[in-house]
């Protein structure tokens, strides 16, 4: 079977199964498989979103090798050191849906000068995202 995504966003939080409820709330992300270690803590989380978008996630552990090397949003004055960005159909109802949900809106919602509609804003635990209809794969018009 080919890959359908080569790059895949990998987030941490502190309440995983909450923010995977969050996050499928908010952006419209669907479950595809959440792995628990035996604490209930989530060891691996895959949600897809469309045709061949995915990010994973687990619970937060400031104690394994990988997890020394993270910080939490709110560890480092809610600074992130990278973004993720997410294609989706309708803008605005994906900003509707993240407001409902609770999402700190950092960017309102607005018309880009390289094409598509977006937004940024931060989810229940403070990671930043960038939502909107740009479609980089898509020939410019």
């Amino acid at each position: 079977m080919p890959t359908r995504s080569t790059a895949i966003p990998c987030v941490r939080y502190r309440n995983a199964h909450a923010a995977i409820d969050w996050l499928t709330r908010a952006f419209g992300f669907e479950k595809n498989a959440i792995y628990t270690n035996s604490d209930n803590t989530v060891a691996h989380a895959q949600l897809t979103l469309g045709e061949g978008g995915m990010i994973m996630l687990g619970s937060a552990d400031n104690q394994s090798e990988y997890g020394k090397l993270m910080a939490q949003p709110d560890e480092i004055g809610l600074r992130e050191t990278k973004g993720i960005y997410l294609v989706v159909p309708d803008a605005d109802a994906t900003y509707a849906a993240a407001q409902k949900a609770g999402a700190e809106m950092v960017l309102d919602i607005r018309d880009a000068d390289y094409g598509g509609r977006g937004f940024t804003c931060r989810d229940l635990e403070g990671h930043i995202w960038s939502i909107g209809t740009y479609d980089p794969w898509q020939p410019a018009s």
